[in-house]
């Protein structure tokens, strides 16, 4: 029985690297895929490849989609702050990216069916984030359905699945499995603010760096003594 192929895409942050992790935990033979967004906090393309390197993927792509062409995030426009605060129940942030996930998604199912593979590999999160509308389960099911309909492989019977093992984990529980896969935290980039060094108060390192505390690794928080 031959190896199952999954892709991965894998921004640098701590999320995808272990779902990455998880895929090849149950077999798979993983191909990364990154993307340039025009996002500023490009750092984490670094640690993309580095992460790739070390989980040793079958393959690693970057593609460049410049969603900054037109803005409309805090991730993508650098006129806007990127928020501090603290994370508001039900409010989605100005770091969402319209159509992000739709894009990246579609071009991984592209990648996905010309090397056969089985499975696309996403890191999303439902629970730590502010309800981002392109990482909740509905979401990811409503695309399975559009996936099945829009390939070739997928009105044969055999379409690309998207599995996202981490969409209702709490972020605690995703670094407590990224200690116990040895993913490289350290050298994931999570920070939001486009700065050589994490910033400690974007929404991303503030949910972060409360999840390494709670697991008790507070040595890999952007800010260990807060």
């Amino acid at each position: 029985m031959s190896q199952r192929t999954a892709i991965a895409l894998l921004s640098g942050g701590l999320d995808s690297a272990t779902a990455a992790a998880l895929a090849q935990e149950e077999g798979d033979r993983v191909i990364g895929l990154s993307f340039d967004y025009g996002q500023r906090h490009r750092r984490e393309l670094e640690a993309a490849a580095q992460i790739a390197r070390r989980l040793g993927l079958a393959e690693h792509h970057r593609i460049a989609v410049d969603l900054a062409a037109w803005g409309g995030s805090a991730l993508t426009d650098l006129s806007q702050q990127v928020p501090s605060d603290g994370v508001e129940d039900g409010i989605i942030p100005s770091t969402y990216v319209p159509g992000r996930n739709t894009v990246f998604i579609a071009i991984g199912l592209s990648l996905a069916e010309a090397r056969g593979a089985q499975r696309l590999v996403l890191g999303v999160n439902a629970v730590d984030y502010s309800g981002y509308p392109d990482c909740r389960p509905d979401y990811l099911q409503a695309f399975q359905t559009l996936a099945d309909m829009a390939s070739k492989a997928g009105r044969e019977g055999h379409g690309t699945q998207l599995w996202a093992p981490l969409v209702t984990w709490s972020k605690t529980t995703i670094v407590e499995e990224a200690l116990r896969l040895q993913v490289p935290i350290a050298e994931t980039w999570s920070c939001y603010s486009g700065g050589d060094q994490a910033c400690g108060v974007c929404d991303s390192c503030r949910i972060r760096d409360a999840a390494l505390r709670d697991a008790g690794r507070p040595d890999l928080c952007s800010r260990p003594n807060p």
